[in-house]
């Protein structure tokens, strides 16, 4: 380009307006099997592609999520020309609601000129303007940030009784970013990597917190630390039932913290060695228990090499109704036999180990340990429809700062479709469609402003009934109850997006809990 043809931008620096203004192509003609068809493009019309939003943008003002997340939003611009909080964190929430996984994607919303006029925003950003405010929030404390809102999001449920599950997934990397070391990685062996661990609030897919770390920091040991800051902040009084986790989380480090603090715990096993002695003098013995779902258990007492005192273990059993060799292999390529069975017995079994502090029976112990596979669920989701499969910088820093960005909307979402559907989780590949993408015009005529909706789901009918619903309540809220905060609606707000999982109580904030997240 020329420099007597280059366009000078009006814009400041890393920003864009909302749609460019170019002349639009002339109408041309294409064939079709109804005839010619004279195709015109309109690059000015109001249009967004996703015209059901505006019900979420609903529920976000009324529960003051939003405000709160960009009000204390610790980025500082010192130019004129910067700009403002609500843009760039605005450019941030439709990039991940849209499904996106990297920075680049953030073009296609400039070509949306309805919703971020209705979240309040001036323009889209680019994604250079992205990644460097990324790096100016990482610049203050940007954890204390991310954490207070995520904690603000889940805390009226910690007063019920619940469970945490603690799990992490392996990020594999592709470039030459921080901490992309070769680590533990299924499904990718030698292939650089980050680590995620993640707390959860167990059933309802709800994220506390999120720690991403360098792929050789995949063992638990690393992240323990921030596992006791978490309950530390949330107080005693709110801790779970009880912690949960895999092989890789019930270390002797970890288990050995629970008991000092009175917090139960249920960990599967390694089986090692001493285990699988255990399991075979088991097996001579009677008085296995039904475990639910095909499994037998017995109880045992167990001190294994390196921990402190004599636990308590459930061996748990399954004998295998296919060929040894098609069960031992899972789909993840890892071993799924912990140990193969008896020489010279005709029956196989499957076998696997939990610790734990609890008390309860065996039966109970097998389905509590079976709910916690829903945690693979959430990280597969989590990976491979919203950003945690993404977003990558070159710092780890800003890799962190993205992901507690995506685990906050993911739980807002979440949130706000269990108000449409709160018997079960709409994972974002069925949610997406149903509850936000659809084809909207704005209109202004006599003083109104008119969002035509067109929706192209099959459930498209269901959708509008249910986004109405939401539409009346949150309506309904803010017009009878002027006088509540925005706490007491949220708590509002989520014991009716939660009324099945409640089963119709409502939540009430405690005395000690008097301020919102802002």
């Amino acid at each position: 380009m020329t420099k007597d043809t280059r366009k000078a931008s009006t814009h400041p620096a890393g920003e864009q307006p909302l749609v460019e203004r170019h002349a639009p192509p002339a109408a041309i003609v294409v064939d079709s099997w109804a005839g010619p068809v004279r195709v015109v493009w309109d690059t000015a019309a109001p249009l967004t592609p996703f015209g059901q939003l505006s019900f979420f943008i609903q529920f976000l003002r009324t529960t003051g999520l939003l405000d709160a997340y960009i009000g204390d939003c610790p980025l500082n611009y010192t130019s004129a020309n910067a700009p403002s909080k609500r843009d760039v964190l605005g450019t941030v929430l439709l990039s991940v609601l849209a499904g996106h996984k990297r920075y680049a994607h953030i073009t296609a919303l400039r070509a949306d000129t309805v919703q971020p006029e209705l979240l309040g925003m001036n323009r889209v950003m680019s994604e250079d303007a992205i990644r460097r405010a990324f790096q100016a929030i990482v610049e203050n404390d940007h954890a204390g940030w991310l954490r207070r809102h995520l904690e603000h999001c889940v805390a009226p449920l910690l007063g019920e009784p619940w469970i945490m599950d603690i799990d992490t997934t392996i990020k594999p990397l592709y470039g030459r970013q921080e901490g992309a070391v070769v680590g533990y990685n299924p499904k990718k062996p030698g292939r650089p990597s980050h680590a995620y661990h993640t707390y959860f609030l167990s059933n309802l897919r709800l994220i506390l917190d999120v720690e991403v770390m360098a792929g050789n920091q995949h063992a638990f040991k690393n992240a323990a630390p921030g596992l006791w800051a978490l309950l530390d902040r949330i107080g005693k009084d709110r801790w779970p039932r009880f912690l949960r986790g895999d092989a890789g989380i019930g270390s002797e480090s970890v288990m050995r913290e629970s008991e000092v603090r009175e917090l139960a715990y249920l960990f599967k096993l390694r089986v090692t060695k001493n285990v699988k002695k255990a399991i075979e003098r088991a097996m001579h013995d009677g008085a296995w228990s039904r475990a639910g779902h095909g499994w037998e258990g017995k109880e045992n007492r167990l001190k294994l090499v390196g921990w402190s005192t004599a636990r308590r273990v459930i061996l748990l059993r399954r004998r295998l109704e296919k060929p040894l060799e098609q069960a031992e292999i899972e789909k993840d390529g890892q071993l799924r036999l912990s140990f193969a069975g008896l020489e010279g017995r005709e029956e196989k079994w499957e076998y696997t180990a939990l610790v734990t502090s609890l008390d309860h029976e065996i039966l109970s112990l097998g389905q509590l340990y079976r709910d916690r596979a829903d945690c693979e669920n959430a990280f597969d989701e989590l990976k491979n429809q919203w950003g945690w499969g993404g977003f990558t910088t070159q710092d780890l820093a800003r890799c962190q700062l993205a992901a507690r960005n995506v685990a906050l909307i993911y739980n807002w979402w979440n949130l706000f479709v269990r108000m449409a559907e709160p018997g079960q989780h709409l994972e974002a590949i069925t949610s997406r469609p149903l509850l936000l993408a659809s084809i909207g015009a704005l209109v202004r005529h006599a003083r109104q402003t008119t969002l035509r909706i067109a929706s192209t789901h099959g459930d498209g009918q269901w959708a509008a009934d249910a986004l109405a619903g939401i539409a009346r309540f949150l309506g309904n809220l803010m017009s009878a109850a002027e006088q509540l905060t925005p706490l007491d609606r949220w708590y509002r707000v989520l014991s009716h997006a939660l009324r099945h999982f409640l089963k119709g109580r409502q939540l009430k904030p405690p005395p000690r809990l008097t301020t919102a997240a802002a």
